[in-house]
């Protein structure tokens, strides 16, 4: 018996070869687009999930009245250690902000993402050197690289560690002891480094609460309540602010921060101190993936059920010799179920071919063969769901046929169901119309940040990458002066940090009596000229007046608008245990992108709280930027004497539309999602439209005898589908609002949701409409009546 309905299955399929490869192609499509949406989400929600103890881990953060951060003082994790029994490990770690190079004499290599850490926290992060034995007690500092490091530093050479590298530039390096190397990779960790300097304490016994630049991290015991824990880490940390003598008003400052415990698991996607973009994008992808398979699965059920009546007299023969439903119900979900598995098959090769072009758009090396074997209890799972869900109604109702009325030919109780494959075909297209209109709000989004005012001008600006520190004007003047002689060179300066969307300093500034907290920045004459950031009032820093390099500050609009003071040029504001005096308020500008609104921010060329100034901009004329960059790399080790074996620059737009990375990361994802869903559901509608031409042919013939006119027929069948897709339409507008608004609430600067998305999604969608169900009509408007009447 299994044999014979193997066979009945197999002939069938091969019979309707044009139906089963719709079925199939368009289920496989779907599974692959599934199939790479779970790759990338198990992927995001993973980070650091191979530790022992990822459950038990937590960040120590602090809460301030104006932000979150995860910065906390050197002697948190020590005071947490000694005073919570319930807390295991307690360690601490800290980043450069700086970048420098590693020496041999065959090998050189920029860090950028070096850490200081306890050997607590690279214990509990599984960062544990490749060397034979580790002293722990050692107070000083063990210098580590990973294995690409190594071959880099000292190519074509077997490393016996320890050994001597220099450190810094090559004519003033320092040499280091290179201890070993680090197995673990940093792809899917939170904690990125490509060196890594371990120690007993890297806090050196700092006992200061005023100074916030260490990351701390515990590891609890099992079962511990973290929400007692963390008020009595607070409540701690506070007694102990107020015990250490600190001046009365930074301990008044200190004492408004609240701390918090955030889970590792979260620091990813959703860290407590951070925005959720990530999270946001991850949660829509999965969305994305699951109204995939749903659209699929109802095309599926409909192009299955399209076909229903070319098996009913077989349903009606086999019942009458003897069939039960529960047999005819188990061959059609057989037969579904084979179906399935090859669009499974096709699916898994489809989405093997587009994963370079996925890994490539998002920067991430998903794979099917070598990640988490997970995937394939996964799969299974997914094929067993779909197969019921696309399986279960068209098993039911090709096996509800009754002998005698199929076998007369009556086949009109297939409609007492009809409103159901409405509703799914409905249901497709509201998936479409979301889609279609979400991709179009998206680029709106994207093309008002890419047109919009930012306050500056990165486009002719490069960013000289620079491990020489420049404390005063004085100490930059000279490089400055031979850069300026350069061709084409508008303006140069050298500050803290760039308008790349990193996040600068943070400190209580207090003018007039009242306290904020402001980001600063230690800049340098022309910083202003250089970006082309505009001035409201006063005037810029000027090397005719020399007070400025010792005590002069800018406010920007939202730092004076904040104090609340309607002239704030003269005025005397204090921070970081000096008084400066403001000389002038410049336009905001939007360093940190379009998501964070532009925070209080002051400037000053004196600033003893901030990091040292490295980093160099030079405004370059557009038509001289290839002369002017060759001139630049021939002289650069005469304008830069401490650092000039290397010339490195970026391009400061470039590195401003890394900002925008994820939201158009987002848009290509909705175009595929779009074509992918219309594709579907125009399959959807090409099954259901040829349902309903088939059983129409009589009624078609009929008409055409009486003298109804092909356009007539044409409208005829149009109709009904166009009003479909209408309500589909009415149904899907406002979700997408609704959704559209959700997503435009993560940026601070955003447009207003336009009309015409809308628009264009029924105009689309309805255009689709009349030309597929039209494709269908035709066969049944040119057929002859005589052929169709024959019987009757």
């Amino acid at each position: 018996m299994f044999r014979l309905n193997l066979k009945i299955a197999l002939r069938n399929l091969w019979k309707n070869k044009v139906y089963t490869a719709i079925n199939i192609g368009g289920l496989a499509i779907a599974l692959a687009a599934f199939i790479i949406v779970i790759l990338y989400v198990t992927y995001e929600t993973s980070y650091d999930k191979d530790l022992k103890s990822y459950d038990r881990i937590y960040q120590v953060g602090r809460s301030l009245p104006d932000f979150k951060t995860e910065y906390t003082p050197a002697p948190l994790s020590k005071l947490i250690k000694d005073n919570f029994p319930e807390v295991e490990v307690a360690g601490k770690m800290s980043t450069t902000w700086f970048e420098f190079p590693l020496n041999t004499e065959k090998g050189r290599v920029y860090s950028t993402k070096a850490l200081l850490m306890d050997f607590k926290v690279a214990k509990m992060f599984n960062i544990w050197p490749d060397a034979k034995s580790v002293d722990e007690n050692d107070p000083g500092f063990q210098l580590y690289v990973p294995k690409l490091f190594v071959k880099e530093l000292f190519p074509n050479q077997k490393v016996v560690f320890p050994i001597m590298v220099g450190l810094g530039p090559k004519k003033d390096a320092q040499p280091v002891k290179l201890f070993g190397t680090i197995e673990r990779t940093d792809e899917h960790s939170n904690i990125k480094f490509d060196v890594i300097s371990l120690s007993k304490d890297i806090g050196l016994d700092n006992k200061d609460y005023g100074t916030n630049n260490y990351r701390t991290f515990i590891q609890v015991k099992e079962g511990v309540n973290i929400e007692a824990l963390q008020q009595k880490i607070d409540h701690l940390f506070k007694a102990e602010l107020i015990k250490g003598g600190m001046p009365a008003n930074d301990r008044r400052i200190a004492a408004r921060s609240v701390i918090f415990l955030d889970p590792l698991k979260n620091l990813h996607l959703r860290p407590m101190a951070g925005n959720d973009a990530s999270y946001k994008i991850v949660v829509a992808l999965f969305g994305l993936g699951v109204l995939i398979i749903i659209i699929a699965c109802i095309n599926f059920t409909n192009l299955t059920i399209a076909q229903a009546t070319k098996r009913a007299k077989e349903v009606g023969v086999k019942k009458v010799l003897g069939a039960y439903r529960f047999n005819l119900t188990f061959q059609f979900l057989a037969e579904i179920f084979m179906q399935c598995l090859l669009a499974l098959i096709m699916g898994l090769i489809i989405a093997e071919m587009l994963l370079p072009v996925f890994n490539k758009l998002f920067g991430i090396p998903l794979s099917i063969w070598h990640g988490s074997t997970a995937l394939f209890g996964q799969l299974l799972l997914i094929w067993i769901g779909v197969t019921l869900i696309s399986g279960i109604y068209p098993a039911l109702v090709l096996s509800g046929y009754k002998p005698a009325s199929v076998l007369k030919g009556n086949l009109q109780s297939s409609y007492s169901t009809l409103w159901l494959r409405n509703s799914l075909l409905a249901g497709q297209f509201v998936i479409a119309i979301i889609f279609i209109a979400g991709l179009l709000i998206v680029n709106n989004q994207l093309k008002y940040m890419r047109a919009e005012d930012k306050g500056f001008k990165p486009s002719q600006v490069v960013f000289i990458k620079n491990i020489q520190f420049y404390n005063t004007p004085k100490d930059f003047e000279a490089a400055r002066n031979k850069i300026m002689k350069i061709p084409g060179v508008n303006n140069v300066t050298v500050a803290s940090d760039i308008p790349d969307g990193s996040k600068p300093g943070t400190n209580n500034y207090k003018l007039e009596n009242q306290e904020i907290s402001m980001d600063f920045l230690d800049v340098n004459f022309d910083y202003f000229e250089t970006l082309d950031i505009k001035l409201k009032n006063g005037r810029f820093f000027s090397r005719d007046f020399m007070a400025d390099t010792a005590g002069s500050a800018i406010l920007n609009e939202t730092a004076v608008a904040r104090y609340g003071v309607t002239n704030p040029v003269g005025k005397i504001i204090r921070g970081c245990d000096m008084d400066y005096k403001i000389v002038g308020v410049v336009k905001d500008f939007k360093a940190q992108g379009f998501e964070s609104a532009v925070a209080p921010t002051i400037y000053a060329i004196k600033n003893p709280c901030n990091n040292k100034k490295v980093k160099i901009m030079v405004n370059i004329d557009q038509n001289s930027m290839t002369s002017a960059l060759a001139a630049l790399k021939s002289q650069w080790s005469d304008i830069n004497t401490l650092d000039g074996e290397d010339f490195r620059y970026e391009f400061l737009d470039e590195l401003y539309g890394k900002l925008f990375k994820k939201q158009e990361q987002l848009q290509s994802v909705f175009f595929f999602a779009a074509l992918l869903t219309i594709f579907i559901a125009v399959l959807g509608l090409f099954a259901f439209s040829a349902f309903t031409t088939n059983n129409r042919i009589k009624e078609i013939s009929i008409r055409k005898i009486l003298g109804a006119t092909d356009f007539q027929m044409f409208k005829m069948l149009n109709t009904f589908f166009i009003w479909i897709v209408l309500i589909a339409n009415l149904i899907a507008w406002p979700l997408a609002y609704v959704l559209a608004k959700k997503w435009l609430e993560t940026f601070a600067y955003r447009i207003d949701i336009p009309l015409f998305p809308f628009f264009i999604a029924a105009l689309l969608s309805t255009v689709l409409t009349v030309l597929t169900v039209s494709i269908q009509a035709r066969k049944a408007v040119k057929t002859n009546p005589a052929d169709a009447l024959k019987y009757e």
